[in-house]
Order: structure tokens, then sequence, then C-alpha cells
């Protein structure tokens, strides 16, 4: 249990020492609510990154911070570089797919951790000027989408349980992701192999109910997407198919 409790403490560390990197300051009230633990065990935390020669300076009014300039990586962004990934996180932030918006928001996290204070200062100030009108309510139908990414680049069999908009019970399909789509109507859709069919199909990622990665590896489907679009294309004889084939979410 003990060694439980001291990976646990460990791996809470590490992420208090990348929040401190990412942000200019950061409050003893924000990182109590975050990882869940009391005022009293976040001062023994930033206690213990300091033993560790983390040279971390209190703020009085606005918490603890970073000495400027410290452990800087050799791989810096310049300023346009920055406001271009702000700029993606915003946008990012208006995805209907809550997994997605997770992990882009740890990558930005180790993105940000390389700024130094004045560029972490611009940053922030840029992302409060920033509104991104697509999704006004912030609508989240989709937790998947990370999944699906790693079933299409390890090349996963995945198990589905689906439901389209004309049916009242979900059906259970294999399928072999081939590449995801994200369509005017701002949901994301796979194609993918189902094997019930022999063919490929398309699946709204919003009309998944369950969806497990099964440990079975498929051939990967050896052409491009381009070349994909191209023979579908082909066989519609209609240049709109593409938009209305995707209207249809089988």
């Amino acid at each position: 249990m003990a060694y439980t409790d001291n990976i646990s403490r460990l791996s809470r560390l590490t992420a208090i020492h990348l929040k401190l990197q990412s942000n200019l300051y950061v409050s003893v009230e924000q990182l109590s609510e975050e990882f869940n633990i009391s005022k009293r065990t976040v001062y023994r935390d930033i206690v213990a990154l300091e033993k560790a020669n983390v040279p971390i300076i209190s703020v009085e009014g606005k918490g603890f911070t970073l000495m400027d300039g410290y452990k800087i990586p050799p791989v810096m962004f310049t300023e346009s570089e920055a406001n271009a990934l702000i700029f993606a996180e915003k946008m990012m932030a208006k995805t209907k797919d809550e997994s997605l918006i997770k992990e882009f928001n740890n990558a930005i996290s180790k993105v940000k951790a390389v700024l130094r204070n004045d560029e972490k200062i611009k940053a922030d100030f840029l992302a409060n000027r920033t509104v991104i009108g697509r999704n006004w309510q912030n609508e989240k139908t989709s937790n998947f989408l990370s999944v699906m990414q790693r079933a299409l680049t390890n090349f996963n069999v995945l198990k589905i349980t689906y439901q389209k908009e004309s049916d009242t019970q979900p059906i259970l399909r294999e399928i072999e992701p081939f590449a995801i789509y994200h369509s005017f109507s701002e949901d994301w859709i796979v194609i993918a192999w189902c094997r019930l069919r022999n063919e490929f199909r398309n699946f709204r990622i919003d009309r998944m109910k369950t969806i497990i990665s099964l440990p079975e590896k498929f051939e990967p489907h050896q052409f491009t997407i381009e070349e994909y679009w191209l023979t579908q294309q082909k066989k519609a004889n209609n240049t709109n198919w593409v938009d209305n084939k995707f209207n249809d979410h089988q």
C-alpha cells in the first residue's frame, strides 16, 4: 500500500511541477482543487519539490511561480508559433469530443512549460482576447475520439455498439478504422471497414454507445485517403458524393 501511495505522490509531484512550468502563477487553492488534496498537503508537496532543487518562489496574493529561466529546454517557440498554438487551443475547446480536449490540454501544458514568463503573460493575454464562435454552447457529444485515434494508428480492431438516428436499438459491429473526418455539422466521423457489411462505412463517433479496443490487429489498408476519395467518387459518379455520403452516416 505504501508503495502505491509513493507512486501516486510521485505522479502528483510531477504534475504539479509541470503545472508550475506551464503557468505564470499557481495558487494553493488551484492545486488543492485540481488534485483533490488538502492545502496542507499542497504545502508539503511544494516543500518536497524545493528539496529536489526546484526553484519555487512564493508571491503574496498570487501563489507560486518558478524562477524565470529555470531549466529552459533546448527547443523553443517563436512568439508567432506560440500565438498559433493559443489559437489552436481555443479552437480545440470548441470540438464536441471530450477526450480530444483532455489530451490536447495535456499536450498544450507541456508546450507552455517551455515559455519564459514574459511569453506566458503574452499567451494568457492573447487567450483572454480570443473568441472562437463555433459551437457557442460548448456542447460535448462524444468521448471516444482518443480511443479511435489510438486504434487507427496501432491497427486495432474495434468492437462498437452503434445507434443510427433511425434505429430504436443499437447494433453491434466490428470495424477497422481507416480515417477520421470532421464534418460541416461539427461531428467527428470515422471511415472504417465494417466486417459485417464487408465494405467501408462511415460512423459518427457521437452515435457510438460503447467502444472496446480489441487486442486483434488488422492489416493496414494499402491506399491513401486521397485514393480512397477518388475511388468512391468514381463509383458514385457524383462530385457532391462526399458531402452527401457523410450526411448519411451509416
